[in-house]
């Protein structure tokens, strides 16, 4: 059973008119969790993306980021929402829909000129990553490539991120779904 069948369809969630993708089944199941990591795991060690540390966005991406981490030997780093990192942070401001949210990360998260893969579970908008690009940034980062699990194209949130100059990849699509 492919990666596409194992994600849960919930209809009118968060509100009427949507078609909520939930990982939650997918990641429950070990053969279909093993299958997320090992099919990143192969694109990472064979395709030549060059990164030094994997960035995960809260909370989703964490999942997925630290268990790609381990698997390919990497650091994680974490983007979080505001109030939630210890030490001395950095925030990045991004409009929602009704309003506007924030994320930070520690100001010594990374190494200057450290490559970054960015990793979250789903591109819709494009909102979260494109605020945790600048993010990476400010603290001396470039994002090398980002990463997700499932992509929603007709939401345009991958057109916006190629617009700005940064590589995509995801492991499935829903296209007109």
């Amino acid at each position: 059973m492919p990666i596409k069948s194992r994600i849960r369809a919930i209809p009118d969630y968060p509100k009427k008119g949507i078609m909520f993708r939930d990982i939650t089944t997918l990641i429950k199941d070990p053969v279909g969790f093993r299958l997320v990591i090992d099919n990143l795991t192969q694109r990472y060690l064979e395709n030549g993306v060059d990164f030094d540390v994997i960035v995960g966005i809260e909370a989703r991406g964490f999942i997925i980021g630290s268990a790609l981490a381990y698997a390919l030997g990497k650091g994680f780093v974490p983007v979080r929402k505001p109030g939630k990192l210890p030490a001395d942070t950095v925030s990045q401001e991004y409009a929602l829909e009704y309003g506007t949210d924030k994320i930070e990360i520690h100001i010594d998260a990374l190494e200057k000129g450290a490559r970054v893969l960015l990793v979250d579970d789903l591109l819709a908008t494009g909102g979260t990553a494109l605020a945790a690009a600048p993010l990476i940034e400010k603290v001396g980062g470039v994002v090398s490539e980002m990463a997700f699990i499932v992509n929603l194209p007709d939401i345009g949130g991958e057109e916006k991120i190629l617009a700005k100059g940064y590589k995509v990849f995801s492991l499935t699509a829903f296209e007109g779904e």
